[in-house]
Order: C-alpha cells, then structure tokens, then sequence
C-alpha cells in the first residue's frame, strides 16, 4: 500500500493499523489471509476463515507469563508429549540397580583419571522425571535466546511504528513467548523419549553430583546391540560418572559452554518479512477443523531465520566444547573398561554413532530453538585426549582443563596426535610455580 493513489489508501480498520507500511502490515489488517490478527481480535478472516477449533490452543499461548517464554505451557506441553507412550515409573529395583551401577563405576574411574568422584546421589527416572529434572537448566540455556526472539520483534520494527503500536507489541510479545513456549515444550518432550541420563547431552542439566539414567530409554538403547543389559547399565553409568567427575573438577566448564549459549542469543535477529511470509504460506493451507493443524505449525521451526556470523561462529565453539567434554569421557570409560569388559567397544561405537549423528528427538530440538547439541568431532577429540595420555600421562591430560584457553581448537582437532606433540611431561611444581608457569603460558612467554 505503499501506491499514492486514493484508491490503494486503506479504508475502514486498515487505516488504522499502526503496522501500515512494515511487514507485519499483512499479518495486522482487518481482511488479511495471515493468523495473528485473528488471535488478537482481527474483524474476521479471508473467506470466513474460523479458528474457533484451535482457540484453545491460542488460549493457553496468551497466558501471562514472566520472562520471554511461558515456561509453565512449556513444561506442560512435554509432559503431555511425553504421556504419548507409557512411562512408568522406575521400580526400586530398577533404582538399585542404577545405584549400584554407579557405584562400580566410579571405582573403576579411580585409575584412569586424576579427578575424584564427585557423586553424591543416583537417581531412576521416568521420561516426564527428567522433564522436571532437568527444566531449569533448560530455562538458563533457553532463555537467553527467547529474550532475543521477543525483542527482536519491536526493534525490527521502524521507530513510528513502534511508538504507535506499544499495546499491541505487549500482546504479541506474550503471543510469541507462547509460540516459543510450544516449541520449546514440543522438544523437550521429544528428547525425553530418547535421552539416556542427566548428562547423556554433553550439558550439566542437574545438581553437581546427581547422577542419574533413565531406565526406559536405556532398554531401548540396548536393543539390537546383542549386549547383556547388566553390561549396557554399567557403560552409561560410567559416562555418566565421568561426566560429573568433569564437571565438578572443571568449575569454569559449566558457564563455558553456557556462555556460548548466551553469545548465540545475543546474535538472534527476527527477519520479520520473512516470519510473515512463512506464516502466510503455511496457514493458506490449514484445515480449521483440524486442531493438530496449528501444533504442526507451531513445529515447523517459525523463528527459523539464517544465522549470523557473529551466531555461527557460537555455536562452533559450543560445538568444539561439547566434544572436548565427550572426547575425554570417551577416553576415560575407554581406560576403565579395557581389561574388564569385552562389549565395550561395541557400546562405544553405538554411543560415539549416536551422539555424533544424532537422532530425530535432537534435530527436533535444534531446528526449533536453534542449539545444536551433536559433537560431530567426538571421535578426534577422543583421539586427541588418548594421544596425550599415551606421550605424557594421565595428568597431563587432565591438567589440560586447568583453564578454558588451554584446550584444543578447531585446528588441534585437524591434527588430534599433533596437539603438544612438541612438549615434554611436566615435572611435579609446586602450587606457587605451577601458576606462574600457567600465567607465563596465558601471556604467550
């Protein structure tokens, strides 16, 4: 409507539409094909269109909510994805037995790294246990990028057009908490039917020193592996003990990777036109009688936008951690099981194919918030930690994580037996001239 003739100029409600002239201007007007003005009250669709069958869904969307996202949709939203299929809740049995499993494999860890356990409680959970469990580590990863995805829809907008739609921006603003709520809901829900503990992706999801397996998943892992099921509970009872060992020796780890988490989000930019263009395109073909209509949009990745350099070069170093993290415990679990457990290089295959690949319930998850969470590099990293150990020993290996701009790069990973090929054993120092030997390192003596 950008035309000058009188003609073209917008009549009735469209006149006043404060997003005249911007590209939500479609999405706002009284007659549009677009859904948002429907769900804020728009004088009717195109063609009569009625979403009366999916106002519930709406509904819950524009709830209030603090913060960028409805975390309660959210949650709700994967426990009902994840009551889909039955999920029990694990027996005492059940429970023992992952007790008892971590339990054994923190004994076994105690020759292969220098790092002391650092278990406290085990836990058996169910699918919608781990949900629960886990979802407020999940709104320190999430929320940043949420913050970003709500904002960046105001600051898209021109500066007249922002003044004059301050009211409707606060609905839309809960509109799209709500969309980003079911999202986020939807894969969280879908990870839950696959993930195998607290730590099975490569991120501190619960308390220091919780470690915990999900019973249910662990038995479907264990399908056509032709290992003994004892065998395939006490490997992921070393993974996981090992990654607490990890993370409560590496203090600095957890807001490492969290941090590039955050970097991400801050690069999160809303291609408006483009978001309208979708969402147009999409909701031409909706059924009204069909409310699995709107969840299958909602699904589609609707924030989807091309990432920044800034954003790519995040989440390249997320990734280059992740695998660092299950490089070394790779390495580790390698170590303890080597004289004791014939199958393990079977489930280490399984596990290193499964984590570097992925699964449906992960691509869900990154194409809808955006985080990739699959350390392709698993196996050079793995490489490298075990090249390492073999020229200079176990705490050589694992002083490597004394500070985060110590560890391998991108490059060391091309070259995973060159990295420190140069340098010999340290011999034992002191604690005063170890860190002057880290200071001289960090300034590049």
């Amino acid at each position: 409507m950008s035309s000058s003739d009188s003609s073209d100029r917008p009549e009735g409600d469209d006149a006043n539409n404060p997003f005249r002239g911007t590209p939500f201007e479609q999405l706002f007007s009284g007659g549009m094909a677009g859904p948002l003005g429907n769900m804020l009250g728009g004088a009717g669709g195109a063609g009569g269109f009625d979403l009366s069958a999916i106002f519930g869904q709406i509904q819950a969307m524009m709830q209030p909510h603090d913060g960028a996202l409805n975390w309660d949709l959210a949650a709700d939203l994967a426990r009902k994805q994840v009551a889909q299929e039955p999920d029990p809740s694990p027996t005492s049995k059940q429970s023992d037995a992952v007790a008892d499993a971590v339990r054994l494999a923190d004994l076994w860890l105690e020759e292969t790294t220098s790092f002391p356990s650092a278990v406290t409680t085990t836990a058996a959970w169910s699918r919608a246990e781990w949900v629960v469990a886990t979802l407020d580590a999940w709104k320190v990863l999430v929320e940043p990028v949420a913050e970003q995805s709500v904002s960046g829809l105001s600051s898209a907008l021109p500066e007249e057009a922002r003044a004059q739609a301050g009211p409707i921006l606060g609905i839309l603003g809960q509109a799209v908490g709500g969309m980003l709520a079911q999202q986020v809901g939807t894969g969280l829900g879908h990870l839950a039917g696959s993930v195998l503990g607290a730590t099975d992706v490569g991120l501190p999801l619960t308390a220091p020193g919780k470690a915990a397996l999900v019973p249910a998943n662990v038995a479907a892992f264990a399908e056509g592996l032709d290992v003994s099921d004892d065998d395939v509970l006490l490997y992921l009872a070393l993974r996981e003990a090992a990654h607490q060992r990890l993370f409560a020796a590496v203090p600095w780890l957890r807001d490492h990777l969290v941090g590039a988490v955050t970097e991400y989000a801050s690069g999160v930019e809303i291609n408006v036109e483009g978001m309208q263009q979708r969402v147009e395109e999409q909701m031409r073909g909706l059924d009204p009688s069909n409310p699995a209509a709107l969840q299958e949009l909602l699904e589609g990745g609707l924030f989807d936008v091309p990432r920044s350099p800034a954003q790519q070069a995040a989440l390249e170093r997320l990734e280059i951690a992740l695998a660092l993290v299950e490089g070394w415990v790779d390495e580790v679990v390698s170590m303890a099981t080597a004289e004791r457990m014939p199958t393990a290089g079977r489930l280490q295959e399984a596990v290193r194919r499964r984590r570097a690949t992925g699964g449906p319930a992960e691509e869900t998850f990154a194409a809808l918030v955006g985080l990739e969470l699959r350390p392709r590099r698993l196996r050079d990293a793995a490489t490298l930690w075990a090249s390492l150990r073999d020229r200079q020993g176990v705490e050589a290996r694992d002083g490597v994580w004394t500070h985060p701009d110590l560890l391998p790069t991108s490059t060391d990973l091309d070259d995973p037996l060159g990295f420190r090929e140069g340098a010999t054993a340290p011999e034992a120092l002191g604690e005063d001239d170890f860190d002057a030997e880290l200071r001289k390192l960090l300034d590049g003596e």
